[in-house]
Formats: C-alpha cells, structure tokens, sequence
C-alpha cells in the first residue's frame, strides 16, 4: 500500500473504534461515514425507535440522542484527526485505539421540525466555534431530503484535556 492508501486506512479504523467506543452509538447502531473531516452520522431505523405508533414517528429521544451523538463524535473525530496528523505518541494511542476523552455536554437545545418517520436518518454537524475549552457547535438531522431537516441541535461542549 502507498502511504495515502494506509492513512486513509488507518482513518477508517480509528473512526470505526471512535465509534464503538461509545456505548450508546452501539445501541442505536449508528455508524459515520467519512467524507475528509466531515462526518456524516447514520441512524438505521428499528421498530424499538417508533414513539408513536399511531403516525408512525421515531422517539423524540431518539432524536435527540441522534443530535447529541454526532455533535460529540464530530468534535472527538476532529480531536483524533489533529493528533493523527501530528504523529507521535498521541497518534500512536490513537492507532492502538486509545483516545482522549469525550467532550461533554454543557447545553443543548433541540428543535423538532418534523416528524422522523420509520426510515434511515442522518444528521452531520458543523462546528460554530471551537476554542481550547469549550466549542459551539449547529447539527442537522434529516431523512430523504437534507434541505428537509427532522429537527436541529445548537450546543455548548466541554472540550476535556
């Protein structure tokens, strides 16, 4: 393999461990699929999800989890990306499946636009502002349409050391 063929390999795997890593991303199955340093978080639908059965709607939970999941996996994946290409021991932690520790969530605001219904979502996160302790950050979840948003998350993070 050439040296981009084994960094983009070696990308793939730690965004892989990132991910289940996290307990609860586990339990959804949601997966991130990689486009440079842009995430993009899948959420496959399963019945257990449905909140009302009567439209059917996903758990507003549900969503929100959604919302909160990639915020924070977005910015631990930006983390990880900077300490990969820095090289040294860091990235080295990072290969053998170490990472530094989760931000965590100061606030949250979620606005739910509509109804997720029984179908695959998505949602991607875009960083507001990121300073050394805390980051800002806008995330969209959609289904069929990404100019069609389910619902949106503005939050405040805790950038741990």
């Amino acid at each position: 393999m050439n040296g981009l063929a084994e960094r983009e390999a070696a990308r793939a795997q730690a965004l892989a461990r990132l991910t289940e890593a996290v307990p609860y991303n586990r339990h959804l199955a949601v997966r991130f699929d990689r486009l440079g340093d842009e995430l993009t978080a899948r959420l496959p639908f399963r019945d257990d999800l449905v909140g009302n059965p009567l439209l059917p709607a996903l758990h507003g939970g549900v969503i929100g989890a959604f919302l909160e999941i990639t915020a924070l996996m977005q910015l631990a994946w930006d983390q990880a990306l900077a300490a990969m290409d820095a090289g040294g021991d860091t990235a080295a932690e990072i290969a053998a499946g170490r990472f530094p520790p989760m931000p965590k969530t100061v606030d949250i605001t979620v606005d739910y636009l509509r109804p997720g219904r029984p179908r695959e979502s998505f949602a991607r996160a875009r960083v507001q502002k990121a300073g050394r302790r805390v980051a800002h950050l806008h995330v969209e979840a959609w289904q069929e349409e990404r100019l069609r948003p389910i619902a949106m998350l503005r939050g405040n993070f805790l950038m741990q050391d």
